[in-house]
């Protein structure tokens, strides 16, 4: 069994966090401009400061790549332990990709239509494969 076949799903993570923050500037960029903002001269101001300035839309993106910097720390946390651990492999490794996948599809839908309820049955649907993750490193790293 490879036991470092969970760091592709880690890869893939980390490149769509990526893709998002691109996605996330080409659209915020030209958001900018035509709202008229100077991006020069702000001092001191957020991205969520640009919540009521810039469309939703535009701000879908934004709102996802934080997304993408918060429980996501966890995942890589927890996969890096396994694979490290020689736990990496088989069913972490496929419920590693569920989680990637999941969160991608988060991302997809937060950014397009961003309908609540199918983010948060996205969103849940990964916590529970995050959760399997981390009990599956608790069982394998404290109680052998």
């Amino acid at each position: 069994m490879e036991t470092n076949a969970i760091l592709g799903p880690v890869a893939t993570l980390a490149l769509w966090s990526m893709i998002m923050w691109v996605w996330m500037y080409a659209t915020r960029i030209p958001a900018m401009s035509r709202a008229k903002i100077d991006a020069k001269n702000l001092v001191g101001t957020t991205g969520r400061g640009l919540d009521d300035v810039l469309p939703a839309e535009v701000q879908w993106k934004a709102h996802n790549y934080n997304h993408l910097m918060e429980q996501p720390t966890v995942f890589y946390a927890v996969a890096l332990a396994l694979a490290v651990g020689g736990l990496g492999g088989g069913l972490n490794t496929q419920i590693a990709w569920a989680y990637v996948g999941l969160r991608i599809l988060h991302s997809i839908v937060q950014s397009t239509v961003n309908r609540v309820m199918w983010r948060f049955a996205i969103f849940a649907l990964a916590s529970l494969a995050l959760i399997a993750l981390c009990l599956h490193a608790f069982i394998g790293f404290v109680l052998h």
